[in-house]
């Protein structure tokens, strides 16, 4: 693409060339020539000099290395709507490979690309120019809508409804039944048939391997817009609402209620039936164990206030000196509750 072209749909402010030809784009320590790069953050900004790319994106007021700039005050999401410019969509070619299997009750909508050896079951609906990639499988009476993508061996189990624009990952499974079991007092355990379904309505994308378990009665719901990435397990019953974002290997146990555009780091765990309130950030592997105020920062386990969290794991470090300095002070008042101890050193 020329480099004004790209301008003009990311608005920036072009310095250089309009009609040099951008092949690619590359981290700034990558980028050789043809190629588009940016600097966001400004620990990177050593490696602007000696970058060989043909343009850069940048900031207001940082000097260029020499080449092409591109000006604009967020980098970063510039950088993101340039990289959509250049997407390359592999997808099955339109209406139903020879070896799927379609069953005659399905109904598909116009444009839909189903690949090979995918299912679909009696009575499923699949949306106008919805694409199915190679082995996915729709139960009998699922529901997707116009426009999703759903990546090879994803699984859309029976009673599911899916809004449109959905993106399903690769081995995503949607709808299987949750973790319901009731141990006996004498010993042995009941299975609790879970009879409720999985909603996920418009405008979310869940990443690959992620399973989100459909509810004992009702439904378990992902909100629009949200994100989950890859290896996420919701259980049943959950409600994720709108704009929520969901990073790798976060555990929401039963009936979790996620509040609108909270954000939720890697390998987070929440105890069952409580609440997380909207606009609300919780750190990496954290643990939540009780009902989480709104537009609050919370880490760690228990997971708290991340302000406290922070001072918490400073004290944590001075354990061992702190523990020296008490046994030097019992000592010599004659008062070490064990003489055992090792002496401090």
């Amino acid at each position: 693409m020329r480099l004004g072209d790209i301008a003009a749909r990311i608005g920036a402010a072009i310095e250089g060339d309009p009609d040099l030809e951008i092949a690619e784009l590359q981290p700034l320590d990558q980028a050789g020539p043809g190629a588009l790069s940016f600097l966001a953050n400004p620990r990177y900004a050593h490696l602007l000099p000696a970058s060989q790319a043909s343009a850069v994106i940048l900031a207001p007021g940082v000097t260029g290395p020499g080449c092409a700039v591109l000006r604009c005050d967020d980098p970063y999401r510039a950088f993101g709507q340039a990289t959509a410019l250049f997407v390359r969509e592999v997808a099955p070619e339109e209406g139903i490979d020879v070896t799927a299997a379609v069953h005659p009750e399905a109904r598909i909508g116009p444009g839909a690309r189903i690949g090979p050896l995918a299912v679909v079951g009696a009575g499923a609906t699949v949306g106008a120019r919805t694409v199915l990639h190679p082995g996915v499988v729709i139960y009998p009476g699922a529901s997707l809508g116009e426009d999703c993508v759903l990546h090879a061996h994803a699984v859309v189990r029976e009673g599911v409804t899916i809004g449109s624009r959905v993106v399903l990952g690769a081995g995503t499974v949607l709808g299987s039944e949750g973790f319901g079991y009731l141990p006996l007092p004498g010993g042995g355990i009941v299975r609790l048939p879970q009879i409720g379904c999985v909603v996920v309505e418009d405008d979310v994308e869940i990443g690959a391997n992620t399973t989100i378990d459909r509810a004992a009665i009702g439904a378990t719901r992902v909100g629009r817009g949200s994100k989950i990435d890859n290896l996420v397990m919701v259980a049943h019953g959950c409600r994720v609402e709108e704009e929520v974002l969901i990073a790798a290997q976060t555990g929401l146990a039963g009936s979790t209620q996620v509040g609108a555009r909270t954000q939720l780091g890697g390998q987070v765990g929440t105890a069952g039936h409580l609440r997380i309130g909207a606009d609300t950030r919780v750190g990496a592997k954290a643990g939540v164990a009780s009902d989480v105020s709104e537009g609050v920062t919370v880490a760690g386990f228990p997971a708290i206030d991340v302000a406290l969290w922070r001072r918490a794991m400073v004290a944590l470090r001075r354990l061992p000196e702190l523990l020296r300095r008490v046994q030097r002070i019992e000592r010599a008042l004659g008062t070490l509750v064990d003489p055992k101890l090792p002496p401090e050193r």
